[in-house]
């Protein structure tokens, strides 16, 4: 007799093996929201320039931002459960966002091109006017994504 394909079983399956994108969501949308939040209490001269580890430098920051993005964007095109783009899409816009801040951030301090019009300088600082209300809103979608993890939209 030929084997029937159960088509839930797949669903179920791809379910099962996308929870490690579902936890990194989680810890780097976290990450990124504390660093916006909490991130200029620790900026002192002395340990950025000693060498030693520091959670504000601008290595660390950079992968923090380019993990967020790629994650954000993973979790568009595999998401948790559920509807295929809706089911993840505030973790992974908050991911593609946190991301694009911290690289731009990155870019904006170690980049050598002269702005002319000041264009960087005005979409910086508007940038960093909404940085902590952006950090609360990712530490949020974290925590609901953590704590809701088949709600519609979270």
């Amino acid at each position: 007799m030929p084997r029937v394909l159960d088509k839930t079983r797949i669903f179920v399956y791809h379910a099962k093996t996308m929870i490690q994108l579902y936890f990194l969501s989680i810890v780097f949308n976290g990450l990124a929201g504390f660093l916006f939040v909490f991130g200029d209490m620790g900026k002192n001269d002395t340990a950025e320039n000693s060498g030693k580890f520091s959670f504000v430098s601008d290595g660390f920051l950079l992968v923090v931002g380019i993990l967020a993005g790629v994650i954000g964007l993973l979790k568009l095109l595999s998401p948790m459960k559920g509807m295929p783009i809706l089911g993840d899409l505030l973790p992974a816009v908050a991911g593609i966002v946190a991301g694009f801040i911290l690289i731009f951030g990155f870019y904006r301090e170690h980049s050598s091109v002269v702005d002319v019009e000041g264009d960087i300088n005005r979409f910086g600082e508007l940038i960093l006017h909404y940085k902590k209300p952006v950090g609360i809103i990712l530490l949020a979608c974290a925590a609901l994504h953590f704590l809701f993890p088949e709600a519609f939209l979270l």
